[in-house]
């Protein structure tokens, strides 16, 4: 049964490892729920269940159990911090290419019965621009790339925008600066990358803003607590509640693409057809 509940699905890309991903994934998701959100976070990296690390949660069933038709979706939620519930990953949804019809049918009604019971779907993707990562991000509506200054962060956030824009027709992302060290250097950093989109690429990218390097986020890391909770008031804290702001203010899209049934159908079209897993 189709929802006409419309969904904001925000895929969280990065291109390479190590620039603060899912960091910026749980903790944007946190932000949400707390400006009264219903948010569901998918941890879509689909090898390393990295979500389940950062917050030391234990998993019980993962999106594996819902393929095989021996959980619902509902079931597998885990509640996460800060009311965010969390869909866990699973390194056996190679499965997902093979669907038959009435199993592709069961995942895309899965997510429909959720659809009435959240507003946000933030999906934290795998480092790297492989079919996986692609697929996830070219069914989301929105695309955010968390990039930091580093010439390796940057050549590879390109490779993935480049990707989504020549095959894929993907030509709008949203840029968040992670780690600076001045709000100057998010700035800079920006337009580098901007500078090198617009000569090569038919793309439009728009700066969401930085978040500060703080020393707060290792230590929440090593915690297991997401940084929002370990220490509110702290500057990447802050700022990324500055970013939920202004997702939250972003328009939801009322047509048949602003539903979670389109975001499931568009996942599995996209899987089969690039044969990812």
């Amino acid at each position: 049964m189709a929802s006409n509940h419309p969904i904001k699905v925000i895929a969280v890309t990065g291109g390479k490892g190590g620039v603060g991903k899912t960091n910026v994934s749980v903790n944007l998701s946190i932000a949400l729920a707390e400006l009264r959100r219903r948010v569901v976070l998918m941890d879509a990296d689909l090898g390393l269940a990295n979500v389940d690390v950062l917050l030391g949660l234990q998993a019980k069933y993962t999106i594996a159990d819902v393929l095989d038709g021996s959980k619902s979706l509902r079931e597998i939620l885990v509640n996460g911090p800060g009311g965010i519930k969390i869909v866990p990953a699973a390194s056996g949804v190679q499965q997902m290419a093979g669907l038959s019809h009435q199993e592709h049918a069961g995942i895309v009604n899965a997510f429909s019965e959720l659809s009435d019971q959240l507003d946000v779907l933030v999906v934290d993707t795998a480092a790297g621009i492989s079919d996986t990562v692609v697929s996830f991000v070219r069914a989301a509506q929105e695309v955010i790339v968390v990039v930091c200054d580093e010439p390796s962060s940057i050549t590879d956030a390109y490779a993935l925008m480049k990707l989504l824009n020549v095959e894929y027709g993907v030509f709008r992302f949203r840029v968040i600066a992670n780690m600076t060290r001045s709000t100057q250097e998010g700035v800079n950093l920006f337009n580098k990358l901007n500078a090198v989109c617009e000569k090569f690429l038919d793309v439009s990218l728009q700066y969401m803003g930085p978040v500060p390097f703080d020393e707060n986020v290792r230590k929440a890391v090593q915690k297991r607590t997401p940084l929002i909770s370990y220490a509110p008031r702290s500057k990447a804290a802050v700022a990324i509640r500055a970013l939920a702001q202004k997702v939250d203010a972003w328009p939801v899209q009322s047509s048949p693409r602003g539903h979670l049934e389109f975001f499931i159908e568009r996942l599995l079209q996209t899987s089969q057809a690039s044969g990812m897993y």
